[in-house]
């Protein structure tokens, strides 16, 4: 059971909320007022275990044919989408794989990509092109819920006689091969018979070009989807012009055209002749390298048209080069795991727990919330490469074993927890700041004990927390063995220029205590009491809205120290 729970409280997950986008029915027919035959078709949308709701999606009429717009749709299903200069993406998250889905005016043709690589790009091909009215792409109705069905693999159903739309967004449930994936049959009604389908029409299709500069030549990369084509290579001209030709494949010119600063291929510009084919026009370089030969290959495997432009080979360079690019490689992937990009602040209490309350009636809650929002304030604005993620951003209460987890749903790579002290003894004053671990003397055990009774507070504390006894606080301590060091030298860091804003004898250093606040972050963590709001000096400065700012900017400070010793020894041990 330790071995679970040490294991849950350790673990990185991230978790993909689709917005809810639903938008009213006067608010579907504000923007596009000016086109005539505008109308609207509800959707019922299913989403298993009895959810289910119903939503009016845009349409109008372009001459006999019923027309959708796809935002509208994209609305209903609950998927995100943007404009382009090109036409519209959508994005979805249905299932264990993000895709997008590229909508382009005037192609016949729809992208579908991965965001995260983890399954191969498609290409549905639609019967008709999209329309493009003020703004908005529409498709034949039937086209449009075929293509969400294809695109999502669940039943998006037009139906004519009820004029209404049904959709599922349980699990995928469509029955339809591989191959049928890749096309769109026209669905639209000919000579009187609704859904009547033309012959399914195949074209290869280019979809992309890459370039990889070797130290003798180059290979030129044609990805391709559909059928593989008959295609032709002439060899480099007196002005090291070669082209390349594919048949009856169908490319999109401007978004392939290719130019390059460098190297030997100095730029690739494709033509499409439509009933013909592609030809792709490669300027090589032939004043800077001497070139040998030029040549082709299909590569089933990968659906793509390799060209290996070969020059006169230097083997010491092209071993050279390849150790730098794979210890490039490495030092980049590093770099990136180690890089201090997201930065959790916590402020504590809040809601029905107002901490500790001064003399005066100054809550704690209030003081340490406004000193995470102007430290939050100072990240972005100093480090814009920083993400700052915030266990709350107002007055509600939430429980400690929750504010951890946040920060191991965002990656975060560091957890700040703010608060303020209180003592019996009005006397007691100045900031501290604790690492997890057993208390090492008296006043840290009080402190955490304070801090951790709000575990009272929480609904069914009992059940959350049982089991928490001193040993499991050792067992938690050692887990964070391997923060240690880093949250040594964060708490060191922080506390310098707070120090250096208050006297000597206010200064009470860097402790370790129990903190259930800090048991559950899986990264360097430290949590900051900025004074005592038990002491009436104290409190006057901790409730004065300049102060809290100035209080802010000191823990920016140690951050910014921390962050440059930190980066700095991580590029030197990657050397």
């Amino acid at each position: 059971m330790l071995h679970a729970a040490l294991h849950r409280r350790f673990s990185f997950f991230t978790v993909l909320l689709l917005p809810l986008l639903l938008i009213s029915y006067s608010n579907l027919f504000a923007a596009p007022a000016k086109l005539t035959g505008m109308g609207a078709v509800p959707v019922a949308v299913s989403k298993g275990n009895n959810h289910s709701y119903t939503i009016r999606v845009l349409t109008m009429k372009n001459g006999k044919t019923l027309m959708v717009d796809m935002e509208s749709m994209a609305r209903a299903l609950r998927i995100t989408f943007r404009q382009t200069a090109e036409g519209l993406i959508l994005e979805e998250s249905l299932g264990k794989s993000a895709t997008l889905c590229a909508i382009s005016n005037g192609n016949h043709f729809v992208r579908v990509t991965s965001r995260h690589g983890d399954v191969p790009d498609r290409i549905i091909q639609l019967s008709s092109t999209p329309l493009a009215k003020q703004s908005r792409i529409y498709l034949p109705i039937n086209q449009g819920c075929r293509l969400f069905t294809l695109w999502l693999n669940r039943p998006v159903e037009y139906n004519a006689a009820t004029g209404r739309i049904t959709a599922s967004l349980k699990a995928k449930d469509v029955v339809e091969s591989v191959a049928a994936i890749g096309l769109i049959k026209n669905e639209e009604p000919r000579n009187g018979n609704e859904g009547e389908a033309s012959q399914r029409i195949e074209q290869t299709v280019i979809n992309d070009i890459k370039v990889e500069s070797r130290a003798n030549g180059a290979i030129i990369e044609l990805l391709a989807s559909g059928p593989a084509a008959q295609a032709s290579l002439l060899k480099p001209d007196a002005q090291g012009y070669t082209y390349f030709s594919i048949a009856n494949a169908f490319c999109k010119s401007t978004a392939l055209s290719k130019r390059y600063s460098s190297g030997m291929v100095r730029a690739i510009t494709p033509k499409y002749f439509p009933g013909t084919g592609s030809q792709f026009t490669i300027e090589l370089d032939n004043q800077a390298f001497t070139i040998n030969s030029v040549d082709y290959q299909y590569n089933k495997k990968k659906n793509s048209y390799e060209l290996y432009i070969r020059s006169n080979a230097d083997v010491e360079g092209i071993r050279l080069k390849e150790k730098e690019q794979q210890i490039a490689q490495v030092l980049s992937r590093d770099v990136a795991k180690w890089k201090l990009n997201t930065i959790v602040l916590d402020a504590g209490h809040g809601g029905k727990d107002p901490g500790a309350i001064g003399g005066n009636g100054t809550r704690e809650k209030d003081v340490v919330l406004n000193i995470v929002h102007d430290l939050g304030m100072f990240i972005e604005q100093k480090w814009p490469d920083v993400r700052v993620i915030f266990t709350r951003k107002d007055d509600t209460f939430i429980p400690l074993h929750e504010r951890g987890k946040i920060a191991n749903r965002n990656g975060g790579k560091l957890f700040i927890s703010v608060h303020c002290n209180a003592s019996p003894n009005k006397s007691a004053r100045g900031s501290e700041v604790y690492i997890l671990g057993t208390g090492k003397n008296k006043d840290a055990l009080d402190v955490a004990l304070f801090e951790n009774a709000v575990i009272r507070q929480e609904v069914d504390y009992q059940t959350q927390y049982k089991g928490f006894t001193e040993e499991h606080l050792i067992m938690s301590s050692m887990a964070q063995s391997a923060f240690a060091r880093q949250s040594t030298t964060l708490a060191q860091d922080i506390l310098k220029p707070v120090e250096r804003r208050q006297a000597a004898q206010r200064a009470r250093g860097v402790r370790q205590a129990g903190f259930m606040v800090l048991w559950t972050p899986s990264m360097p963590s430290a949590l900051v009491e900025v004074g005592y709001i038990s002491n009436p000096e104290e409190e006057m400065i901790l409730r004065d809205r300049q102060e809290q700012t100035k209080i802010a900017y000191g823990i920016f400070q140690g951050l910014q120290i921390y962050r440059k010793n930190y980066e700095a020894s991580a590029m030197a041990s990657m050397k």
